[in-house]
């Protein structure tokens, strides 16, 4: 896989060594069995967004997920959204993910939860993904466009991967109406790795690759919430032992105030959608 100055950048700042080990640590010490997981188990570290497993479940039920549907999940991470459709809702996904790390940890956890049969992961880019044209029913995206500058490019390939018809399912991030967020952030640690656009930008590029707008949920306050209960928690009890900090390393918890402060200074907005592909596409900006 060829990548770009930029791709090194952004697979540095996600980069963590014996991540796998790190994880299994960590599991064990919270009293799991490493040898025979769950996919419960892992639902407080697999999850790298805001809200945890919930929106991916909510995401899926939107979505009209069912046993049999072909799924991309891009930005897999470690294989958290992947693992969960392919349990709750039978689905069989690939997971691509541009941090090498992120892949050999998934795969890992496949087979330890046993879910290999059912999700396979693959190290590529969202912008060259490793599919035939046409190949699978659902794009599933949560939190991934925040670090892509070129959406135009990001969403023509989602589109060309889709059948006709087939889903865009997006939980994304998006610029607030003020300005300039606080940094770190779990996605960036300065302003160089993170490309935040309106919500009605990402509409308008949306519609311009072809896809329809199904569904374009504003859950910003939802996402508020939750993320002033989780760190009021952890302040209460003390970090947990199972967290996305395991995969974010010492600067998680400037990282995760930092969302915070930004939700409530009105400095990010959180989206669910669900898009459908139209049988012809319209020309790439």
């Amino acid at each position: 896989m060829a990548v770009s100055t930029y791709e090194e950048t952004l697979d540095a700042h996600y980069r963590r060594e014996d991540l796998g080990r790190c994880i299994l640590e960590a599991l064990e010490k919270a009293g799991k069995d490493a040898n025979a997981l769950t996919v419960e188990d892992l639902a407080p570290i697999e999850e790298f967004h805001i809200g945890g497993r919930k929106p991916t479940l909510a995401l899926g039920r939107l979505a009209g997920l069912s046993a049999g549907m072909r799924v991309v999940d891009v930005g897999c991470g470690i294989g958290g959204p992947a693992r969960a459709l392919a349990h709750y809702f039978g689905c069989d996904v690939v997971g691509v993910d541009l941090t090498e790390a992120f892949c050999d940890a998934a795969m890992m956890l496949n087979e330890r939860t046993g879910m290999a049969h059912r999700v396979r992961i693959r190290h590529g880019s969202a912008l060259d993904l490793p599919l035939e044209d046409g190949s699978v029913d659902v794009v599933w995206m949560q939190h991934v466009g925040m670090n892509i500058q070129q959406k135009t490019d990001l969403w023509g390939e989602a589109a060309r991967v889709l059948r006709p018809g087939g889903t865009l399912a997006l939980y994304e991030v998006f610029a607030g109406p003020v300005a300039a967020p606080h940094f770190p952030l779990p996605w960036a640690g300065g302003p160089e790795l993170s490309h935040l656009i309106s919500p009605d930008r990402a509409r308008e590029l949306l519609q311009a690759a072809g896809f329809r707008i199904e569904a374009w949920n504003d859950v910003t306050r939802e996402s508020t919430d939750w993320f002033r209960g989780a760190l009021e928690k952890a302040m209460l009890r003390g970090p947990s032992l199972l967290s996305p900090g395991i995969l974010m390393g010492p600067e998680f918890p400037i990282k995760a105030a930092n969302v915070l402060r930004n939700l409530e200074e009105d400095r990010l907005r959180v989206v669910q959608a669900l898009l459908r592909l139209q049988g012809l596409q319209t020309e790439r900006l």
